[in-house]
């Protein structure tokens, strides 16, 4: 019934369209609107106004020599600091420590790592070396490893836990439940 409907007032819609296009490309189009007076030149003769037409449009030299002479030199901090990344100097980065075996887990073979950064495969190294001897591998022992920033390092320890298993016991005892082993 809904497509009646639409059908119906498509056949209005389209009613004599091409004459009501016709009619509407063949009205006369709008004017623009008047200029407002005071955007208007003068035309009285006031010489106030001409004065000012003619210091606009004539060159002042002295106001031209002191435009040559400025010289602005900006510099952008954050373009500096990505130059730095992306140049990437010799004592700036720090060789690769483990990478994954075989060319599947890796798509770039890499070298190098930035010092302040760490390959997942370093983190994780890191991390579980930490977790299984915290006396051996403390904070600052792989802070000087991976050249990291203590901070760095400690939030890593603090809130990457990659290998945390919860096991939530059941609220009754017909549930089964995976047994730890």
């Amino acid at each position: 019934m809904s497509n009646m409907g639409a059908r119906v007032a498509r056949m209005f819609r389209n009613f004599n369209l091409e004459s009501r296009v016709h009619r509407e490309i063949s009205k006369e189009k709008p004017r623009a609107a008047p200029r407002h007076e005071a955007d208007l030149p003068a035309s009285d003769g006031s010489s106030d106004a001409l004065e000012t037409a003619r210091s606009v449009s004539q060159k002042n030299d002295p106001l031209l020599t002191l435009l040559k002479s400025v010289y602005v030199e900006s510099k952008d901090p954050a373009a500096e600091d990505s130059k730095d990344v992306a140049g990437g100097d010799e004592a700036e980065r720090r060789p690769l420590r483990f990478s994954l075996p075989g060319e599947t887990f890796s798509p770039v073979e890499l070298t190098d790592v930035p010092k302040g950064k760490l390959t997942i495969v370093e983190a994780l190294t890191a991390l579980s070396s930490h977790q299984r001897q915290p006396q051996t591998w403390t904070l600052g022992k792989i802070a000087q490893e991976y050249s990291l920033d203590l901070k760095d390092t400690k939030a890593l320890l603090e809130f990457f836990i990659p290998f945390q298993v919860h096991i939530i016991p059941p609220k009754t005892e017909k549930a089964k439940q995976i047994k730890a082993s």
